[in-house]
C-alpha cells in the first residue's frame, strides 16, 4: 500500500480536489446534504471572503498514491487572538476516509505550521470561526443536518482523539418535532411580557436590509459578547453573510424586539434549505434553479440561527415572550412542521433549560477540540 503523502493546496487542480472529496467521502452517508461548492470556493478565497481580512489560511490534502484521501485547513484568526489574548491557531474543513494514518498525517503537517505561526495550541473544528460552521458531531448521526450545521461519518471522533485532541466545548442542538405549544405558565409569562408598556415586536423590513443587518449585527455583537468563544462580526463579514442568506431569508422569522424605542433582542430564523441542497448536489446553474422552483415546497424545517438579549434587558422577559413568536409564526405557516434551535454552549444551563422547557428536546451534540503545542 503506498504510503501518505501531505500536499499544500496551490493552484486550481488542487484546490478543485480539496473542494470535490466530501463527495466521495459522504457516499455511503446519505444523511449528508452536499454544501454549494461556489459557496465553499468563495468561503476559502483570501480575495473574496471578508474573514480573510484579519486571518490567514493554509490548505492541505492527503493523498495515498494518486488517490486525494483527506484534506484540512489551518487557520490563524488574528481578530479572535486579539479579542481573547490568545496566540491559537485552528484546524477547519476537515475531511477524511477511515484512515489513521492519513488523519495523523495532516494534523501534524497542520501542527508544523501552527509552529511555525508561533501559536501555543490548536482548536477545532472550525471552519472558519465560530461565526461559521462550528464542531464534529459526536451525537445525532440519525438525522440530516440543518443549515450551516455540521455533519460528519461517527469515525471522525476517534481519528481525531487518536492524534491527540480532547475536549474543550461540547456545542448543543435542540428539536421541536411537532405541535408548537408552549407551557401554559411559560405562555402567561410571555403574554404578560408582551403587555409591558415599552415591549414591541417588528419584523425585518425587506426593503431597507443593509440597515437591518447593520442592526442585527449590533445586537448580536452585544449580546453575545460573554459568551466563551465570542468574536465580534465585522461589518464586511455580516454584509458577507446578508449576501449568502438573504436569497433564502423569510422576512416572517427574522423579528428585533424593542423596549422603549430602544432595539432590545433580535431573533434570526432560517427556513432549513438543507433539503433542496441536497436536490442541487453542489451546483446551483440553470438545472439548479429549476430545481429550487420546484421543490421549494418540501423545505419544511426551520433552524433558529441567532437570538440574543442586550444585558441591559435581560430582566424583561423578552426570551419567552420571543418563544411565544416564533411557535405563534410557526403555528400560521403549516408548511413548517420542525424547528431546530442551536447550537448553544453545554454550559449555559439558564438557555438549555429555558428550550427544554419550551418543549424542544436535546437531540445533537458537537464538539470544540483542543491541543497544546
Amino acid at each position: 500500500m503506498a504510503g501518505i503523502e501531505i500536499i499544500a493546496v496551490a493552484g486550481r487542480s488542487a484546490l478543485k480536489d480539496f473542494i470535490d472529496l466530501p463527495w466521495r467521502i459522504y457516499a455511503a452517508y446519505p444523511k449528508w446534504v452536499p454544501p454549494l461548492k461556489n459557496e465553499v470556493r468563495r468561503i476559502l478565497d483570501p480575495g473574496s471572503h471578508p474573514f480573510w481580512e484579519f486571518s490567514e489560511r493554509s490548505l492541505f490534502l492527503a493523498r495515498r498514491g494518486s488517490r486525494t484521501v483527506g484534506r484540512i485547513a489551518g487557520i490563524i484568526d488574528r481578530h479572535a487572538n486579539q479579542v481573547h489574548n490568545e496566540q491559537v491557531g485552528v484546524w477547519g474543513f476537515f475531511e477524511c476516509a477511515d484512515d489513521p494514518e492519513a488523519a495523523a498525517a495532516l494534523f501534524a503537517r497542520v501542527e508544523t505550521w501552527a509552529r511555525q505561526k508561533g501559536v501555543t495550541f490548536l482548536r477545532g473544528p472550525l471552519s472558519p470561526s465560530l461565526n461559521y460552521e462550528s464542531g464534529l458531531l459526536i451525537e445525532g448521526f440519525d438525522y440530516p443536518p440543518a443549515v450551516g450545521m455540521a455533519y460528519n461519518p461517527p469515525y471522525y471522533q476517534p481519528l481525531v482523539e487518536s492524534c491527540g485532541f480532547t475536549k474543550e466545548k461540547d456545542l448543543l442542538a435542540f428539536l421541536i418535532d411537532g405541535e408548537y405549544r408552549l407551557p401554559d405558565w411559560m405562555e402567561r409569562l410571555a403574554l404578560r411580557t408582551a403587555q409591558k408598556k415599552g415591549v414591541r415586536i417588528r419584523q425585518v423590513d425587506p426593503q431597507r436590509m443593509d440597515a437591518e443587518f447593520d442592526l442585527i449585527r449590533e445586537i448580536y455583537n452585544d449580546s453575545w459578547s460573554g459568551n466563551w468563544g465570542f468574536v465580534p462580526l465585522t461589518t464586511n463579514e455580516m454584509r458577507g453573510i446578508q449576501k449568502s442568506v438573504q436569497p433564502f431569508a423569510d422576512p416572517e422569522l427574522v423579528f428585533f424586539m424593542y423596549y422603549d424605542d430602544e432595539p432590545a433582542a433580535v431573533c434570526v430564523i432560517f427556513p432549513d434549505v438543507n433539503p433542496l441542497l441536497k436536490r442541487l448536489n453542489g451546483r446551483i446553474g440553470l438545472a439548479g434553479l429549476v430545481k429550487a422552483f420546484l421543490y421549494r415546497r418540501k423545505i419544511r424545517g426551520l433552524r433558529l440561527l441567532m437570538f440574543g438579549v442586550k444585558e441591559e434587558y435581560r430582566q424583561l422577559g423578552l426570551p419567552m415572550l420571543a418563544f411565544h413568536h416564533i411557535y405563534t409564526v410557526a403555528r400560521e405557516n403549516k408548511n413548517y412542521r420542525t424547528l431546530e434551535m442551536g447550537w448553544t454552549l453545554e454550559d449555559n444551563e439558564s438557555i438549555n433549560a429555558l428550550i427544554e422547557e419550551s418543549g424542544a428536546k436535546k437531540y445533537k451534540k458537537y464538539r470544540i477540540f483542543r491541543k497544546p503545542l
